[in-house]
């Protein structure tokens, strides 16, 4: 019997290091980690490949899809939607492999509705002055837009009680190895191997 994988689920405020940290742990050369690929209504753009980078389909496929409940969670952006697919989380899990999911604080609660037993990683800056730093070092923002961010991160800490683990991101790096003891535990939780021993003492 192949061991189901885990669902495992990063976000925190815009800014803290999502997208850094991700990379830092797959380039650490983890083999069970698959990286959920999303689903989106937009256009490819050059290079992009349905199935690699994202699923590409119609707004009526994704709509059609949100009213059947094939939706792990999705939002809209301006005219598009963007989400995660049940059916490709499922098989990848049920193939045994992990599938690490990096998305937005209200995508995350959408997760936990829909998958309670997955594993949720809030990532957190030191202090919200050190966010605030790293938004202004992006250079992408003007200053209205970074204390619109760092007011809508407040809030999103507040959520940080929805999760089950909290990691400092001070050094990408230290971020990554916590993430890393916390996945090595949990495959270890009854939970999980439990169902293994049933099936070798025959119990129903």
């Amino acid at each position: 019997m192949v061991k189901r994988g885990m669902l495992i689920v990063l976000s925190g405020p815009s800014g803290v290091g999502k997208g850094t940290v991700r990379k830092a742990l797959f380039d650490a050369g983890d083999t069970d980690f698959q990286y959920s690929i999303s689903m989106t209504t937009r256009s490819p753009r050059e290079g992009e490949r349905d199935g690699i980078d994202y699923f590409f389909v119609s707004k009526e496929q994704f709509e059609d899809n949100i009213q059947n409940g094939k939706m792990l969670e999705y939002a809209k952006y301006v005219y598009n939607y963007y989400g995660t697919p049940i059916d490709y989380v499922n098989a990848t899990l049920d193939s045994g492999k992990d599938v690490f999911l990096e998305i937005e604080v209200n995508g995350a609660m959408q997760v936990r509705a829909n998958c309670p037993d997955a594993v949720f990683v809030f990532l957190t800056p030191p202090d919200l002055g050190e966010l605030k730093h790293r938004l202004v070092g992006r250079g992408t923002d003007d200053m209205d837009i970074i204390e619109k961010r760092i007011k809508t991160a407040v809030g999103e800490i507040r959520m940080m009680r929805n999760y089950d683990y909290a990691v400092v991101n001070d050094e990408v790096q230290n971020a990554v190895e916590r993430i890393r003891s916390i996945i090595k535990s949990e495959r270890l939780r009854v939970t999980r191997v439990m169902p293994e021993y049933e099936e070798m003492l025959g119990d129903d």
